[in-house]
């Protein structure tokens, strides 16, 4: 159960988190194989005093288009898989809707199974 947070500066499009989020989804489920139905995502639009990054890190030139994402998985996909899924995240992105490839920043962050409850106070992948 991947929990997906995208950051982005305000877009004049009112539609484009969402479909952001949609490119992400969609790569989730061919790239690492995400269940169907299994889509939870918090999409936030900031203005630019609130949005901060360095344009040139790493030699990387990002524009004010910058896409950032942070996915939060349970531990264990090998780093084949990890860098399917990065690619593959770009690749919709950058094809659906034209956002560079320099301007998609993305951030696993693995947690052990028990680290999640689906509702109902419950630990439901705990053993």
């Amino acid at each position: 159960m991947p929990l997906v947070r995208v950051d982005i500066k305000k877009n004049q499009d009112p539609t484009f988190a969402k479909r952001v989020g949609q490119q992400i989804y969609a790569a989730m489920r061919s790239a690492i194989s995400v269940p169907e139905n299994d889509n939870f995502q918090v999409l936030n639009e900031h203005d630019e005093d609130h949005f901060i990054f360095d344009p040139q890190y790493l030699g990387i030139h990002r524009t004010d288009n910058l896409v950032m994402i942070q996915i939060t998985l349970s531990e264990g996909r090998s780093d084949d898989l990890k860098k399917l899924l990065y690619k593959t995240i770009v690749d919709n992105l950058n094809a659906e809707l034209a956002v560079h490839r320099e301007d998609v920043f993305i951030n696993l962050v693995e947690v052990k199974k028990e680290n999640w409850s689906f509702g109902n106070g419950i630990a439901q992948y705990a053993l």
